[in-house]
């Protein structure tokens, strides 16, 4: 369960006393917890502006764009009954990816390209989460492509403006996203715009109704 304390929001730490990112370690009620930096992770700002996650701690979740495991490893927090699949094409991050594996067991690295689902797909299964974080300019279609290959129930995707087009505003290529969605009839439950921690990034959470 995640904790909200003064405003700020923490996660149980999985793996008591030990930081993966030099983040705050506090004690509430005989329990540690990790402070979530929304100037570190997207999803830790989104909850800042009033956003919501649709998983609970059997989920199982697919993170596209893993990086080195900050956001990766509060999701693991959360997860005391779940798995999350974390994809990553470079070869830097992904290390740091294994070293988190190696003290969380229920993070599962892959190394491979976002672009390419059947790569992955023999290791991930009955997914309840897609979760998108790539900087790149077709972002919207490896996300789409990824949703429609495994179809879980409900997806995020961290819109980064400038990544799709430099001139122009952020608000409208998010809106432009939340458009393209809609014209593909997928469900956008909101948009969550997270520029104050995060600048020129929006959170799109999408309920996938399968035919």
């Amino acid at each position: 369960m995640i904790l909200e304390k003064d405003g700020d929001y923490y996660t149980p730490n999985l793996v008591p006393g030990v930081s993966v990112y030099g983040e705050k370690l506090i004690i509430e009620n005989g329990r540690e917890y990790r402070f979530w930096n929304p100037h570190r992770s997207k999803l830790a700002a989104y909850l800042k502006e009033g956003g919501s996650l649709s998983i609970d701690n059997s989920s199982t979740i697919l993170y596209l764009g893993a990086g080195d495991g900050t956001t990766v490893s509060h999701v693991s927090d959360l997860l005391t009954n779940g798995r999350i699949f974390a994809v990553e094409i470079s070869s830097k991050p992904f290390r740091n990816l294994l070293s988190l594996s190696e003290k969380r067991d229920n993070v599962f690295p892959i190394l491979g390209d976002a672009r390419n689902p059947v790569e992955y797909q023999n290791l991930v299964r009955d997914l309840d989460f897609l979760y998108q974080d790539i900087a790149q300019q077709d972002q919207v279609n490896i996300f789409i492509k990824n949703l429609l290959h495994f179809r879980p129930p409900y997806a995020g995707m961290a819109i980064k403006a400038r990544s799709i087009d430099v001139t122009r505003s952020p608000s409208s290529i998010f809106q432009e996203v939340k458009s393209c969605f809609e014209q593909r009839c997928l469900n956008v439950l909101k948009t969550v715009d997270i520029s104050p921690w995060q600048k020129d990034h929006a959170i799109v959470l999408i309920k996938f109704e399968s035919d």
